[in-house]
């Protein structure tokens, strides 16, 4: 396990888009780090999958004044495990400024499920719109192996933060 998590962090700064990781810190078992960019990615490793998110603020295509903030996020997800998996749905629970709570749920991810085999990494990019300009994600996606066993792997909380209410 401790060649796991190393890895999990080797790889993580490798990850990030070949920027240097400025700072990192950890949150319980969820790492978050700055990148020389200016951009924040979370990673959390659960059930030997690792998953890191990279949110990214869209100011073009927000419209404040009709409440309307606009985020995409970066996915990658790596099996460290010794099976392949296969990613069947997706729990999102998004929490904008104000506190109100959604859980989206649904297969798959972008529209497919996809097969990550041992060593093997998935990664996709979606969006998320909020009505305020502040918010969080967080969820878990539902896995099954090639032996049947199904399990939840964590998907990191992390911020969504407009360039104004990052500092």
């Amino acid at each position: 396990m401790f060649w796991q998590k190393t890895q999990v962090r080797k790889s993580f700064i490798e990850w990030a888009n070949g920027c240097k990781v400025i700072s990192m810190t950890s949150i319980g078992t969820t790492t978050g780090a700055q990148r020389s960019d200016g951009r924040y990615s979370w990673c959390v490793l659960s059930h030997d999958m690792s998953v890191s998110v990279a949110p990214l603020y869209h100011e073009g295509q927000s419209c404040p004044e009709q409440l309307y903030y606009y985020w995409s996020y970066h996915v990658v997800i790596q099996n460290f495990g010794h099976e392949a998996v296969r990613l069947l749905k997706r729990t999102w629970i998004i929490t904008d400024g104000s506190g109100h709570v959604e859980t989206v749920e649904g297969d798959g991810v972008v529209g497919e499920q996809p097969w990550i085999q041992p060593g093997g990494m998935f990664d996709y990019q979606s969006a998320c719109p909020l009505r305020t300009p502040t918010g969080n994600m967080r969820g878990w996606y539902h896995f099954e192996s090639e032996s049947g066993k199904t399990f939840k792997a964590r998907i990191p909380l992390f911020f969504l933060r407009t360039n104004e209410t990052r500092h």
